[in-house]
């Protein structure tokens, strides 16, 4: 198999851990409503029902570098896989609440774990030329995921089965088998077998299959790396005054992330557009234009993202983010808006996202470490992205019932102003450049 092709093969199976992430989060929003009427559930308890999953992800995020760290990339993708199966068969089985909760608490340590381990496994294997789009199909699966999940609630939802939410959330077991048969057919992380194993041998005969142009730099240069970090690695050297810089900002990149209410939105999409008047079948399809739309704009972030950068994305995101936020914000406060254009605003929003923080997040926080620590660096954005996410579906039908959606939306898109500060400020360009290259740059030694 020629080198492009099979560094896309191993790129896409690692990705497909993203469509069971995009799946396993989109698909409850199609089941939210009936877990409620079924188990007469308060809007706190309700709140957490529909965020539990999160909670696991924070879970996932936080300890996913450990496995991923002492057993490699690849062992971890296959328990990641195990894990998304058990969660979506016991989830639609669930005969009680509480055993649902765990279920689906038992996906978000997938998803956690996914959201640390597939990135990083990507930018691993993958030539600098090529990194961006490769890492940015986690991305692209993610969303695929997405839509996937609304296109299939909607059409359980308009079947008239009984119990139509276990089979919204029992559909996921097809995709996990898939995914945990084709990872074992991947090979390990080359940074990692030089990094953990000083498997200096079997780390070329991988690059020379996946990038056989840049083998003989990258093993020059990760050699010379691992050679910096003097004894193991630990999660504290982090917030040393070495990486100091590069941690704040992937926790920077994962804070606005989830500050502009993506989570939100796409957990409760259809009560948002019911809470504007909208029909519950029109609400329902609105939910898979969210979908494509999301799809199409990922799609365009992939295209651009080695050719204009990480950077420009960014900026187009956070425009696109203030526009359409203060627009829904507008709307809710009974400004001078036809409510019927909410939807739209809404892709809008995504549509911003998408080719923005969506394109550009995992990417960019699987870039920035040295490949000693890149499981905890991953780890710890993953992790603040997921603690935020929870945090804030958790609460949304709470305070959107006490202060109304259009303080809320007002809140996120103030807080996207800040983002774009930031970028303008404060963030790297990391396109088309080797990881050891960016790590230099980025870090200051004092050896």
């Amino acid at each position: 198999m020629q080198s492009k092709n099979y560094v896309l093969f191993l790129s896409i199976t690692a990705a497909l851990g993203g469509f069971l992430f995009g799946f396993d989060t989109a698909v409850i929003s199609g089941a939210e409503r009936d877990i409620q009427v079924l188990w007469e559930l308060t809007d706190l308890k309700h709140g957490l029902a529909v965020a539990i999953a999160l909670y696991g992800t924070v879970i996932g995020a936080l300890f996913g570098a450990i496995p991923a760290d002492r057993f490699g990339r690849r062992a971890s993708l296959l328990w990641i896989g195990v894990f998304y199966l058990v969660s979506a068969l016991g989830s639609s089985l669930a005969p009680d609440i509480n055993s649902f909760m765990f279920f689906r608490f038992l996906g978000g340590l997938g998803v956690g774990a996914s959201s640390v381990v597939a990135p990083m496994y990507i930018s691993e294997i993958a030539p600098a030329s090529r990194r961006g789009q490769l890492v940015a199909l986690y991305q692209f699966n993610i969303v695929f995921g997405i839509l996937m999940a609304y296109f299939s609630n909607y059409l359980i939802g308009t079947a008239n089965l009984n119990d139509a939410w276990r089979w919204m959330l029992g559909v996921e077991v097809l995709p996990a088998l898939i995914y945990t048969a084709l990872i074992v057919k991947v090979p390990k992380s080359p940074r990692w077998l030089i990094a953990k194993q000083k498997d200096f041998d079997g780390a070329r005969v991988i690059l020379t299959r996946t990038d056989p142009e840049g083998v003989d730099e990258a093993m020059e240069l990760a050699i010379e790396e691992s050679k910096k970090i003097r004894g193991k690695a630990t999660l504290s050297m982090l917030f040393s005054t070495r990486f100091r810089r590069i941690s704040f900002m992937a926790i920077l990149m994962a804070c606005f992330n989830q500050l502009s209410g993506i989570n939100a939105i796409i957990y409760f999409a259809p009560r948002i557009f019911e809470s504007a008047g909208i029909a519950n079948e029109t609400a329902l399809i609105s939910t898979i234009g969210i979908g494509v739309i999301n799809l199409v704009a990922t799609m365009a972030g992939l295209y651009l993202i080695d050719k204009i950068g990480r950077k420009m994305l960014m900026y187009i995101g956070s425009v696109g983010y203030i526009i359409s936020l203060s627009l829904m914000a507008y709307s809710y406060f009974g400004g001078a808006i036809d409510s019927s254009l909410l939807p739209y605003f809404v892709f809008a929003f995504i549509a911003a996202h998408a080719i923005g923080q969506g394109a550009v997040i995992w990417v960019f926080i699987s870039e920035i470490f040295p490949n000693e620590l890149r499981a905890f660096g991953q780890s710890m954005g993953s992790f603040t992205h997921w603690i935020l996410a929870a945090l804030i579906a958790n609460i949304f039908p709470l305070v959107a019932n006490r202060y109304g959606a259009g303080s809320i939306f007002a809140f996120f898109g103030l807080m996207m102003v800040l983002q774009l500060i930031w970028v303008a400020t404060r963030m790297p360009e990391t396109k088309g450049r080797s990881l050891e290259k960016i790590q230099n740059d980025l870090q200051k030694y004092h050896d």
